[in-house]
């Protein structure tokens, strides 16, 4: 079942870009779940067989194997991009300039450069453009960033942010993964990006970070782990590990308080049974009962925030993950990378236009840049 953004005004037209496993496990589903608001027109692939295939299963009506297009025929009030990182500068800017909204997943691209791209092609009361990260979306997350924001548990003084998960090699055979033209970084884009954007939602913006990256395992190019200390404007200070080495998996974020350490324990989404808030000592069982209450359980889930973003689009309202508000935690990711690979501290900020870590992730960096990649940074 789903509820209706505006009962008596028309469904919006939406289109899949992209026909791999994460449209069809996460991003049509959701489209479903919502279709009294929603139409879902049309999908794009570039192999013929896969897109014909997908919209026959998701009884979709138009298959295109041309994006533009499918933008021009349709007309899609947004779009949906699940293609590999390397495109999604390009398919954005079309969607915008063609009038669609979009939704990217994440990562949403290889470089600072261009998200300031996407967002300079965005208008001034929309089209904008959203990425995917569904973990801000959940009752849990929502309870506590209201708590946060009150400062009912006190200041946030501590924090730990752990993505420590398991890739073998067969999942870096994939010719685009471990690379960073086609994956824009390892675990700190590619899987950490999520905890990291979920800790930057709930304490709000960092003011530096000091990292370390290693290739320890892997035959890639980017990192496979990655460590980090991050302060935030608010004081408080994390830590934050991204892994692809570790096979008892975990995504956690912990954050202490003056009054109560909230925990977050999962691995790919939450429920409101994955938060834990213990008290500090002297807080009345009634207080901590009442923090503890966080309401109907709504999962993290693409369903959670297509609902957001669908409602986002009907009133012509920003949606949270567009502009600044996606921006800042793909800069903390520049800024990670920076810090590790020139050994040196980062203040948020501070990687604009003529940063060699602006345009590329790498920088240039010795041992890390692809070859030739350091000259085409300094260009």
């Amino acid at each position: 079942m789903s509820s209706s953004v505006h009962p008596e005004a028309r469904r919006l037209k939406a289109a899949i870009v992209g026909t791999g496993s994460i449209a069809r496990e996460a991003h049509l589903p959701a489209l479903q779940e919502l279709q009294s608001d929603v139409e879902t027109v049309a999908a794009f692939d570039i192999d013929t067989d896969a897109v014909a295939a997908f919209c026959a299963d998701g009884s979709i009506p138009h298959a295109y194997t041309d994006y533009d297009t499918m933008l021009t025929e349709q007309r899609p009030d947004f779009v949906v991009i699940c293609t590999p990182p390397a495109v999604h500068r390009e398919q954005t800017v079309a969607a915008l300039r063609a009038g669609a909204w979009v939704l990217c997943e994440k990562p949403p691209c290889p470089s600072l450069a261009d998200f300031d791209a996407i967002e300079a092609a965005e208008g001034a009361g929309g089209p904008y453009a959203a990425i995917v990260f569904q973990h801000r979306f959940g009752s849990g997350a929502g309870h506590v960033r209201n708590l946060l924001a009150e400062g009912a548990m006190g200041r946030p003084l501590v924090a730990h942010c752990q993505t420590t998960w398991y890739r073998d090699a067969a999942y870096f055979a994939v010719p685009w993964r471990g690379r960073w033209e086609t994956e824009g970084g390892g675990p700190t884009m590619g899987h950490g990006i999520h905890q990291m954007d979920l800790l930057l939602d709930l304490l709000g913006p960092w003011s530096e970070v000091r990292a370390m990256a290693g290739r320890l395992v892997h035959d890639v190019e980017t990192e496979d782990v990655s460590t980090a200390l991050v302060r935030f404007e608010n004081g408080a200070m994390a830590t934050v590990v991204n892994s692809v080495l570790s096979p008892d998996e975990v995504s956690r974020i912990r954050i202490d308080c003056e009054r109560a350490t909230v925990e977050l324990t999962h691995l790919y989404g939450y429920s409101n049974a994955n938060w834990r808030i213990t008290p500090a000592p002297g807080v009345s069982p009634e207080e901590a009962g009442a923090w503890r209450d966080m309401g109907e359980d709504v999962p993290s889930s693409h369903l959670a925030q297509m609902r957001s973003f669908v409602a986002d689009v009907a009133a012509g309202r920003r949606p949270a993950s567009s502009g600044a508000g996606g921006r800042t935690s793909l800069e903390l990711i520049a800024g990670l990378y920076k810090s590790a690979f020139t050994d040196t501290t980062v203040h948020a900020g501070e990687i604009g236009p003529g940063d060699p870590f602006h345009r590329s992730l790498h920088g240039g960096a010795p041992g890390w840049a692809p070859a030739g990649a350091a000259e085409e940074v300094s260009l």
